[in-house]
């Protein structure tokens, strides 16, 4: 955590990581647009963000983009935030975003997280594709599938059967990468969001997303986990509750938090709950 506290200890570092928070995926031409900073010491102020895990980068035919990266600020908060001060300190976040909201973008969003975790590529495959092992951080869901591309990914709650809801292996290359189609809102996320009908109608109806998980050796005893979900609408509602951001469900960031406790201690600290 030192390198974080160090990271966040720069004025321009924080108004990079503001800007990324505004519109995530950015190029350092775009971020050098809004800071009154020469190229080079934006790209050196990324650098040092990168190397605290704070920023990611994913690469767009020739572009690379820069990530905003929760991760790093979630172990924070687990750390000095009790399980059960979470719900009112993610309150408080909610009345903050109501007060301060802005005009969302226009443009196709992208969700990309990284965090690493104790324990072997293989280990991690397995966490990711054995029903076993998703029941246990999804909720009490499995997903179900050979993991062969073009081969449906079934979801099956408790107490019910494996359902397909359309979703697709798109890439398999264990243990290293893997990526599948995304299903869309389903009759039970209306009721958990206490949606109309005329509102679960029209987000039922945008179109399908992907995530994608890329699996890479850190050093000799830890893995870097990194999950890109994209391929959304333009103010995508889907992109809102995998992202966390569509209280009360936690999204990716929760449910990769449970997959690392289960990973490096056999538990779960916040139980089971909603998943989108």
């Amino acid at each position: 955590m030192d390198e974080v506290f160090r990271a966040l200890a720069d004025p321009s570092r924080r108004r990079l990581l503001d800007d990324l928070n505004a519109r995530n995926g950015q190029t350092l031409r775009e971020l050098c647009a809004g800071l009154d900073m020469a190229r080079q010491s934006v790209s050196k102020h990324l650098a040092v963000l990168e190397a605290a895990d704070l920023v990611t980068t994913a690469w767009r035919g020739r572009e690379k983009l820069h990530f905003l990266n929760a991760a790093p600020i979630n172990a924070i908060a687990e750390r000095w935030i009790d399980r059960y001060d979470r719900g009112r300190a993610r309150a408080l976040d909610d009345l903050t975003r109501a007060l301060e909201a802005t005009v969302p973008s226009t443009e196709n969003p992208v969700f990309v997280y990284a965090t690493y975790i104790a324990t072997t590529p293989e280990r991690l495959w397995e966490a990711l594709t054995a029903p076993a092992f998703t029941r246990r951080y999804w909720g009490g869901t499995e997903l179900h599938s050979d993991w062969a591309v073009g081969s449906p990914v079934l979801w099956q709650d408790l107490g019910s059967e494996p359902k397909d809801l359309g979703q697709l292996v798109l890439e398999a290359d264990p243990p290293r990468r893997l990526s599948y189609s995304w299903h869309g809102f389903q009759p039970q996320h209306a009721e958990f969001f206490g949606w109309t009908p005329e509102e679960f109608a029209e987000r039922s109806a945008e179109r399908r997303s992907k995530v994608t998980f890329e699996i890479e050796p850190h050093g000799d005893a830890a893995v870097r986990l990194t999950v890109t979900h994209d391929d959304f609408d333009p103010g995508s509602v889907m992109h809102r509750a995998i992202s966390g951001q569509l209280p009360p469900s936690g999204g990716w960031p929760e449910l990769l938090a449970d997959l690392k406790t289960l990973l490096e201690t056999g538990d779960l600290m916040s139980g089971v709950g909603a998943r989108t």
